[in-house]
């Protein structure tokens, strides 16, 4: 049998994060992940160059039933934190926008940060490694592995969330926290692209591969950022955020003139170009497929000279209050993280500890703490990885 004073199931951002830091306190840390390596997601995100924080990480990034319990982990460990050991391995990075930071070169050299910060710390990866049953002792918990049987005095639960299958997600951390008492708040797909119904879809279907800035939103949330249409409906940053949000029959609008005052756009376009059709202007500032197709759709397109002030500002209203009906989403497919989880009443916030079982902590996106896109969510793994490794 192999004795352990710490086990983490599960080598993503957040179970790498909390096998540093115990490993740094002298604990006997053993972590064992299903995939053939640790760090997949990390790997695969940000077009390969890891969006590894966001200088301007704050509680209100972060979805929750319980907004305030990601406080405490967040201040403890910012995004100065981090980015102190990125630049401590000589990652060199850039910000790309909104305080978003990159690798300029890997997301492999965050991986390997990570994975020679456990090697100094003494940490024992294992890869290709399965998790078959979890029991409690007196002594902490018995696991039975594909290494064989494992005692360790406190267990780390880090395995993520739906989120990307393909890149080895599994519910296995919901049904061991069910498996010792927690409850497990609804989980769905989030930062995920929306589709739309097939009468949406034969007007605007064609349109994949248009994408264009604007500033979208739904039940209350409003996001500016890229919009891109799809073959099956509407994704792009400024979508993928309000995804979170957005549930099931809601409308959501789109601004396709962020920043600008339409109706005096419109009027001043009338006065210096009155013979040119609503369409030929209106291409000036969006993709002419997409001025066309609104025209189509709506606005209906004249020169400009024939169009009362009325007519103008209803068109500038709906220009700037488009609306979309998804009919769902992509799901956990392409989603970039998963909505609900581990619910946080029953933890500490503190120290992620389970307040049901001693010695038991979640961590990571299997927790029902959900961030934004743009590298909040790799905060929340580092500040609660951070977090428990301080006690365990």
């Amino acid at each position: 049998m192999m004795l352990c004073d710490v086990v983490i199931i599960g080598g993503g951002a957040a179970g790498l994060m909390c096998a540093i830091e115990a490993g740094k306190r002298g604990r006997r840390v053993l972590v064992i992940e299903r995939s053939d390596r640790v760090g997949k997601k990390i790997l695969i995100s940000g077009g390969g160059r890891c969006n590894f924080t966001n200088l301007y990480v704050t509680p209100d990034n972060f979805l929750s039933a319980n907004p305030h319990f990601c406080k405490s982990a967040l201040a403890r460990y910012g995004p100065g934190d981090f980015i102190a050991m990125v630049e401590q391995h000589g990652i060199t990075y850039h910000e790309k926008e909104l305080g978003q930071l990159f690798c300029d070169l890997s997301a492999k050299l965050i991986v390997k940060m990570l994975s020679d910060e456990c090697q100094q710390a003494g940490v024992r990866i294992e890869v290709n490694a399965m998790v078959t049953a979890v029991e409690q002792t007196a002594d902490g918990f018995a696991l039975e592995t594909s290494l064989g049987p494992v005692q360790a005095a406190a267990l780390v639960v880090a395995t993520g969330g739906l989120s990307i299958p393909k890149m080895g997600a599994t519910g296995f951390g919901y049904a061991l926290a069910t498996h010792f008492g927690h409850s497990i708040l609804a989980t769905r797909a989030a930062l995920v692209p929306l589709t739309l119904g097939e009468d949406s879809l034969r007007q605007y279907q064609d349109l994949s591969g248009v994408g264009l800035p604007v500033e979208a939103s739904c039940n209350g949330q409003r996001f500016a950022a890229g919009m891109l249409f799809t073959h099956r409906g509407i994704s792009g940053p400024a979508i993928l955020q309000l995804s979170s949000y957005w549930q099931s029959g809601d409308e959501l609008r789109v601004n396709f003139l962020p920043g600008i005052d339409a109706f005096e756009w419109l009027a001043g376009r009338q006065r210096s170009r009155p013979a040119a059709e609503l369409a030929t202007v209106l291409a000036e500032l969006l993709p002419k497929r997409l001025s066309q197709r609104l025209c189509e759709l709506a606005l209906g397109s004249q020169p400009l000279r024939h169009y009362r002030e009325a007519d103008l500002r209803a068109i500038a209203e709906q220009l700037q209050h488009w609306g979309f009906r998804p009919t769902g989403s992509e799901g956990y497919r392409t989603a970039e993280a998963t909505l609900g989880g581990v619910n946080t009443d029953e933890l500490s916030s503190t120290t992620m500890a389970s307040k049901k079982v001693p010695g038991l902590y979640f961590i990571g996106e299997v927790v029902d703490v959900t961030g934004h896109l743009g590298g909040f969510n790799f905060q929340w793994a580092w500040a609660s990885g951070y977090a428990a490794g301080q006690v365990v």
